[in-house]
C-alpha cells in the first residue's frame, strides 16, 4: 500500500496543473490567514481602544447622581480571540459589543439568533470559505475519475495482478488525497500558530487540534465518498455529477432546510411578543403576582420597621436608591424566567440542529468549525450570560451608592465622589474553557467518526465484491 502511495504522490507532481493549484491554495492559504489576523488584531486593539475611553470616561465624570451613571451605563466586549480569524461564526452578526444599562437587560437579536444553525460564509474570503467550499470542491475534481483512469491505462489490472488487493489500492488513493489536506490544513494551522506565538495559550492549542481533526474528518469523508461513488458508478461523469449534487445538498439545501425544520419545532416568541410579556410581568408582577404597587408598600414597610421610624424622611438612608434596586432586581426574576426560557429553546434548537450530522457532515464540521473559533451560538450565549452578571453588579454598585452612600429621602440632587466611580471594576470576560464545554459538541464528533467508519466498512464491503478481484 506505501508503494501505490507514494506512486500516487509522484504521479500527481508530475501534473502541472495540479502544481499550480497547490501552490495557488498555499499562496491563497497565506494571504487570507495572514490578512485575516492583521484585522483580528486591529479590532482586538480597536476593542482595547475603546474600553480604555470608556473607563477614562467614568473615571473623569467628576461627582454625579448614582441614578443618571446607571442610565449613562457602560459597555461589555466579547473577547475578540486569535482564533476568531478563522471561522468569524456569527460574530459576522451578533457583533462583540454590548451596552449595558439600569432598567434594560440584554436582547437577542431573534434575527441573528435564527441565522446562528446555520450562518453562512459566502460573501467573506475566509480560511472557513476556503476550508469549508472551496477545497472540498477541489478534492471532488481530483477524486472522481479514481475508478475510470486506472481501468482505461490499466493500472488497476497490473496492481491486482502484482497481488494487491483492491481495498488497498483504493485507500492508497484515498490517503494520497488526504495526505494533501492534511498538507493544507496544517499549513494554515503553523501559520496561525506562529502568527500569534505569543499569544497561544493551552486552551488555543486545544482549539487548533479539534479544528484540524474537524476538518480532517470532513475531509476523508468527502474524498472517500467521490471514491466510493467512482468504484459504484464505474463512469466519471456520472461520479462527478453525483458527488456535485450531494455536496450542494450538504453544504446549501440541507442546512437551510434543517434549520427551519429545527425552529419550527421549538418555535421562539418574537420580539415585540417577548417585550410586551416582560413588560406586563415588570408592572402586574411575575404570573399576576405582586405588582409593582404592592411591592412598594410592603418594602416600605420592612424598611421603616428595620430603621424604627415612622416615616421615609426619618430614614437615614435613601428609601429611593433602594426602591429602584429592588425593582432591578424583580426585573432581574423576569428577565430569568423569559431570557431562561429563550435560551433553553436555542440551545434546543442547536441540539436538533447537531443531530442533523447523522445524514449531513456538513453540519457537524460547521459546528465544530465555529465551535473551534470560539464564535459559535453556545459561544455567544454564555458571553450574553456573564455580560448580564456584570451589568447588574453594576447596577447594583450605583443603587446601593445612592442608597447607603451618605444622601437621605428626597435628596435627588444628591452626588457620588469621584473615588466611587473610579472603584467600579470593569467588565471583563473569557470565553469559556473548550474542555468544560466538550460536550456539548459531543454529537458532532460523533457524527464525523460514524460517517467515517460507514465509508470505510462500505468501500471495503465492495472492494471484496469487486469483479477486478479475479486478476
Amino acid at each position: 500500500m506505501s508503494i501505490i502511495f507514494f506512486n500516487e504522490w509522484k504521479g500527481l507532481f508530475r501534473n502541472k496543473l495540479f502544481l499550480f493549484f497547490i501552490s495557488f491554495f498555499l499562496l491563497l492559504l497565506f494571504i487570507v490567514t495572514f490578512f485575516g489576523n492583521i484585522q483580528n488584531k486591529k479590532q482586538i486593539q480597536n476593542q482595547q481602544e475603546a474600553k480604555n475611553h470608556i473607563r477614562d470616561q467614568w473615571d473623569e465624570m467628576g461627582p454625579s447622581n448614582p441614578h443618571s451613571a446607571a442610565h449613562f451605563g457602560t459597555y461589555a466586549f466579547k473577547s475578540n480571540s486569535i482564533l476568531n480569524s478563522l471561522d468569524e461564526g456569527v460574530n459576522a452578526v451578533t457583533g462583540l459589543v454590548l451596552r449595558l444599562e439600569g432598567h434594560k437587560q440584554n436582547e437577542v437579536a431573534f434575527s441573528e439568533s435564527s441565522q446562528s444553525l446555520t450562518i453562512s460564509t459566502f460573501g467573506k474570503l475566509k480560511v472557513s470559505l476556503l476550508f469549508q467550499f472551496i477545497i472540498p470542491l477541489f478534492l471532488i475534481f481530483l477524486a472522481f475519475n479514481t475508478y475510470t483512469s486506472e481501468i482505461s491505462s490499466g493500472r488497476l489490472k497490473l496492481l491486482l495482478v502484482q497481488g494487491n488487493s483492491m481495498s488497498k489500492i483504493i485507500f492508497a488513493k484515498i490517503f494520497t488525497l488526504l495526505s494533501l489536506a492534511t498538507l493544507l490544513l496544517l499549513f494554515t494551522i503553523l501559520v496561525q500558530f506562529f502568527l500569534n506565538i505569543n499569544y497561544i495559550k493551552l486552551d488555543q492549542i486545544t482549539r487548533l487540534v479539534i479544528f484540524f481533526f474537524s476538518y480532517f474528518l470532513y475531509y476523508f469523508i468527502i474524498i472517500s465518498f467521490t471514491v466510493f461513488l467512482s468504484l459504484l458508478l464505474k463512469k466519471s461523469t456520472s461520479a462527478l455529477s453525483l458527488t456535485i449534487i450531494t455536496w450542494l445538498l450538504w453544504t446549501i439545501f440541507i442546512p437551510k432546510t434543517v434549520g427551519n425544520f429545527t425552529e419550527s419545532l421549538t418555535p421562539l416568541s418574537t420580539r415585540i411578543e417577548l417585550s410586551e410579556k416582560m413588560q406586563d410581568d415588570r408592572s402586574k408582577g411575575i404570573d399576576g403576582h405582586n405588582p409593582f404597587d404592592d411591592r412598594k408598600i410592603e418594602l416600605e414597610k420592612e424598611i421603616l420597621a428595620r430603621y424604627e421610624v415612622d416615616s421615609l424622611s426619618h430614614l437615614p438612608i435613601n428609601f429611593a436608591g433602594i426602591l429602584m434596586q429592588a425593582d432591578e432586581e424583580f426585573g432581574n426574576q423576569v428577565w430569568d424566567k423569559h431570557y431562561g426560557e429563550l435560551y433553553e429553546k436555542l440551545e434546543t434548537q442547536k441540539r436538533n440542529y447537531q443531530l442533523s450530522g447523522l445524514i449531513n457532515p456538513f453540519a457537524s464540521l460547521q459546528s465544530l468549525s465555529m465551535a473551534s473559533a470560539g464564535t459559535d451560538l453556545l459561544h455567544h450565549l454564555d458571553f450574553l450570560s456573564h455580560a448580564e452578571k456584570y451589568r447588574r453588579y453594576f447596577i447594583k454598585t450605583l443603587n446601593d451608592e445612592y442608597a447607603f452612600g451618605g444622601s437621605k429621602t428626597g435628596e435627588r440632587g444628591w452626588k457620588a465622589s469621584q473615588d466611587f466611580f473610579r472603584s467600579i471594576k470593569d467588565f471583563s470576560y473569557n470565553e469559556a474553557n473548550f474542555i468544560s464545554m466538550k460536550n456539548k459538541y459531543l454529537i458532532d464528533i460523533f457524527c464525523l467518526f460514524l460517517w467515517s467508519l460507514s465509508l470505510v466498512c462500505l468501500i471495503i464491503y465492495y472492494s471484496k465484491n469487486h469483479p477486478f478481484n479475479e486478476y
